[in-house]
């Protein structure tokens, strides 16, 4: 990918941060979680950062043990974003919003007036959410897999409708003539699908980006067709350049199959950095973050990653050589290869963790160039069009990664100086889009 440039999202885990410890690192402000004033500091450094967008993962149920660990979502991720918005100028805005208990009106009607109030800079991250707890919260079940995502194509059909059931020209605005808007060029969208409909219109005018941008978050062939069809970005869950790279192309591949261009849809790994002068410190601080995390099951776990029966007593030694000769990485995980090697360069149990081999995305814990080598290794294989950042800890980790692996990246040539517009659509250079994309083919 010579010559182009990574696109990076910055998640804000929770409010303090990717990992369950983060809340008790040195220094925490312990009310981060619902203050506001630290999401927007957060956010005004990514923005120093020039980072693209602010991502809120959202799952509507509680699901942290809360003996140890904080909640892990925001407060609310529209609530959040609103009060962000206020303080910043260029960085996009991101949320889930799920397409299987929300009514496509509430989704179009909240984003869009966002989209409006920020001046072009949001997004919504269209999901189909799979948890029974967030379902009982909203007094259903979970629908079998291909009802999911049949509801969900029409979803994103009715907001996408909405969001261009007024013109572009509708609003007139002439004091002398006492004409506010026209109303001839607003207009229901009368959309009924199989499980949602609606009338309309959309009692929110354009923004200056038309409407928000869609994300997709959601995995399998159902995953793919439906980023193909409609999605701007994707947030994807690769571990290895190999499937990174697989999934890109899928993902490109059902873009053109729909009747749109390859590039309209961008890809961002997630990923995992802990950045620190030197490898050691940058594992004395995930070590601290895993006190949290139950580490028995852990280790219990990275033996069958391997093949092996680890015991939590041994845990501050290495595999010995004997066990190590037997172990293969587990080819039903695609983080086992991963695995395999730092255990194979020697580390104790409690090292091997801390290197992130468990974590839900790949992790790298060293300097910042040992984090930006990761980075353009990935981009330049064409595993991904940037990345989906979760810092370890939100109160030190944003400040460490725009400070010491962005200017890296700059300097590298792999990553803007600048914000290219004013817009979400204009920093992700996403093809401009009102109302319907005309090009699909369903």
């Amino acid at each position: 990918m010579s010559g182009e440039q990574m696109l990076l999202s910055m998640q804000l885990v929770g409010g303090y941060g990717s990992e369950p410890g983060a809340w008790r690192l040195p220094g925490v402000d312990l009310h981060s979680h619902t203050d506001m004033d630290a999401y927007v500091r957060f956010a005004r450094s990514a923005e120093r950062g020039k980072i693209q967008l602010l991502f809120f993962a959202d799952t509507p149920v509680l699901d942290a043990d809360l003996a140890r660990q904080p909640l892990r979502y925001v407060l609310d991720p529209i609530v959040v974003m609103t009060a962000i918005a206020r303080e910043t100028a260029r960085i996009g805005l991101v949320a889930t919003g799920s397409t299987t208990f929300t009514e496509p009106f509430n989704l179009a009607r909240q984003y869009k007036a966002l989209d409006v109030i920020s001046h072009g800079r949001v997004g919504w991250n269209a999901v189909t959410p799979s948890s029974p707890d967030a379902a009982a919260n909203f007094g259903a079940a979970v629908p079998p897999r291909h009802q999911k995502y049949e509801r969900a194509h029409e979803v994103v059909h009715i907001v996408e409708s909405l969001g261009g059931s007024w013109q572009r020209d509708a609003f007139v605005g002439d004091v002398d003539r006492g004409v506010f808007a026209d109303p001839d060029k607003v207009s229901p969208v009368n959309v009924r699908g199989r499980y949602v409909a609606s009338r309309g219109p959309l009692v929110i005018p354009p923004s200056e980006q038309g409407q928000p941008v869609i994300f997709q978050a959601g995995g399998g062939q159902e995953g793919i067709e439906l980023a193909g069809m409609y999605a701007d970005g994707v947030y994807a869950n690769p571990y290895t350049i190999e499937s990174g790279r697989a999934l890109r192309e899928a993902l490109r591949a059902s873009a053109v199959a729909a009747g749109r261009d390859a590039d309209d849809v961008k890809m961002f790994a997630g990923f995992m950095p802990t950045v620190a002068d030197s490898k050691a410190d940058a594992l004395a601080r995930r070590r601290r973050l895993d006190e949290s995390i139950d580490l028995r099951h852990r280790i219990q776990y990275l033996g069958a990653m391997l093949g092996l029966r680890l015991s939590y007593d041994d845990i501050d030694r290495p595999v010995p050589g004997d066990m190590l000769a037997r172990a293969v990485a587990n080819p039903a995980d695609p983080r086992s290869e991963r695995a395999l090697e730092v255990v194979r360069e020697g580390w104790s149990l409690r090292d091997v963790i801390a290197n992130g081999v468990i974590d839900y995305h790949p992790v790298v814990a060293g300097t910042p160039e040992d984090v930006a080598d990761h980075m353009q290794e990935w981009f330049d294989a064409g595993a991904c069009d940037g990345f989906s950042i979760a810092v370890d800890g939100l109160h030190d980790g944003v400040d460490a990664f725009v400070d010491r692996v962005v200017p890296i990246l700059q300097k590298r040539g792999i990553f803007h100086l600048d914000y290219e517009g004013p817009t979400l659509r204009d920093n992700l250079h996403a093809a401009p889009r009102y109302g319907r994309d005309p090009r699909l083919t369903r």
